[in-house]
């Protein structure tokens, strides 16, 4: 099976589950309590191991319980977790979500021992052997060496900067990147610096080389598409009964790839990912239990990609 090795956040989440999400100076009621592991590498990592990849994952935790909980329940969902450094002087990283009664979210967090994963002590033996390197939001200068590391072995690579691509400067990562993950609001905000750029339909650059190979675009409850240098692959999404966002979009690059790999077409691969994607909106919490049984239960739905040339839109 193929190997992917997922590098970026390990979190501890605690997702308040409220009637409404407050305006400034409002309050909500809190109707449920959840505490579980997060942070989008790990959750890839576990959509991955449950669609039956070989998933490790490259992060760091701090030394307290909630790191020790977080490896746990990765060793469990069947992740490697012999590349997640624990830092003894620094806490996990908390994420603090509150989700309302539409499945919309908001996020307070905090750093932990996030940014403190050392590059220097990867071992390059936990990365030889593997099929590909999914990078998600750290530090882009770990981002840049991971990236480094996996094209000197000859590993396929992606990215999904997520939330803070419009502050970090993910730029040398790019040149090294087969696929790019953005959602809607991130392709607004990414890197549009004046290289060759494709444009999303409201127009906003998205800055991206064009060794990139593929740039797909989440678009939520609209579906994805994915675009290449001369096509464009939209695919409408499922219909979910949504009850909780958070981590949907890991969901989805996680069957995307896990497609992918598996040497799936663009459009197969587009709608395993947004299977997944509705998936994880109809579960609680930032991990859906995924698994080929329900992907192919949700695509029993049934809907069809869309293919057209990127030239009709301008582009």
């Amino acid at each position: 099976m193929p190997r992917v090795i997922c590098a970026g956040h390990v979190n501890w989440d605690v997702t308040l589950h409220v009637d409404d999400l407050p305006a400034p100076d409002g309050e909500a009621q809190v109707r449920e309590v959840q505490a579980a592991g997060g942070g989008s590498a790990a959750n890839v990592a576990c959509g991955l191991a449950g669609l039956r990849l070989d998933a490790a994952l490259l992060g760091s935790v701090g030394g307290d319980s909630h790191g020790t909980e977080a490896r746990h329940e990765l060793a469990a969902a069947g992740v490697d977790t012999t590349g997640v450094q624990v830092v003894p002087d620094r806490p996990t990283a908390v994420k603090y979500i509150a989700v309302d009664d539409h499945g919309e979210v908001m996020i307070f967090g905090t750093p932990g021992a996030n940014e403190a994963f050392d590059t220097d002590a990867l071992s390059v033996d936990s990365i030889d052997g593997a099929d590909h390197l999914h990078l998600t939001g750290q530090s882009p200068t770990t981002a840049r060496r991971l990236a480094a590391l996996a094209g000197d072995l000859g590993l396929s690579v992606s990215l999904d900067p997520g939330r803070l691509v419009g502050e970090r400067d993910f730029g040398a990562v790019l040149d090294r990147v087969d696929v790019l993950f953005l959602n809607g609001r991130e392709a607004a905000l990414a890197l549009a610096d004046g290289r060759e750029s494709a444009r999303d339909d409201a127009g906003a650059g998205l800055g991206i080389e064009s060794e990139t190979r593929a740039v797909v675009i989440k678009r939520g409850p609209n579906g994805a598409e994915v675009r290449t240098d001369s096509r464009r692959y939209t695919h409408p999404g499922f219909a979910a009964d949504v009850v909780d966002t958070t981590g949907a979009g890991d969901a989805f690059a996680a069957g995307y790839l896990a497609a992918t790999l598996d040497e799936a077409s663009v459009e197969d691969a587009l709608t395993v990912g947004n299977a997944c994607g509705a998936l994880a909106a109809e579960t609680r919490g930032a991990r859906a239990e995924l698994s080929w049984g329900a992907v192919e239960t949700m695509r029993a739905r049934g809907v069809e990609v869309e293919r057209e040339p990127v030239g009709e839109h301008g582009e």
